[in-house]
């Protein structure tokens, strides 16, 4: 899959842009005028939280938005394709994401416009 820079050197790759937490920390300290040191400490003190949660294999429900749940996945046998080779995957943990309301709203909504800027949901 290709990528190129965007005008902004934002990443682009396939169908889509990719916007990194420094982007997403500037943008809502822009739009709320708090300062960025407030806004980056606030967002990764979010994510800190998420990640212990999910280590803890809690199940984190944000409304409208989406669910994360840990998955077990049982151990498995699987097939190199250059070798053909049987090869053992263990079993493992990972994060199941299921979308929730308003996001399925905007992927379906063509202009990617169904959340309105400044919503106030929790």
């Amino acid at each position: 899959m290709a990528t190129t820079n965007d005008s902004n050197g934002s990443v682009v790759s396939g169908g889509g842009k990719t916007t990194t937490k420094k982007e997403l920390i500037d943008r809502i300290a822009d739009e709320t005028g708090l300062r960025r040191a407030d806004v980056k400490q606030t967002v990764q003190k979010f994510l800190d939280h998420v990640i212990e949660e999910l280590g803890r294999g809690n199940r984190l429900e944000f409304r409208d938005f989406g669910v994360f749940e840990i998955k077990d996945r049982a151990p498995r046998l699987a097939q190199n394709p250059k070798t053909l080779e049987r090869v053992h995957v263990p079993a493992k943990r990972t994060v199941k994401f299921k979308v929730g309301r308003l996001m399925k709203q905007s992927l379906d909504d063509v202009s990617g416009d169904a959340v309105p800027s400044g919503s106030n949901r929790a």
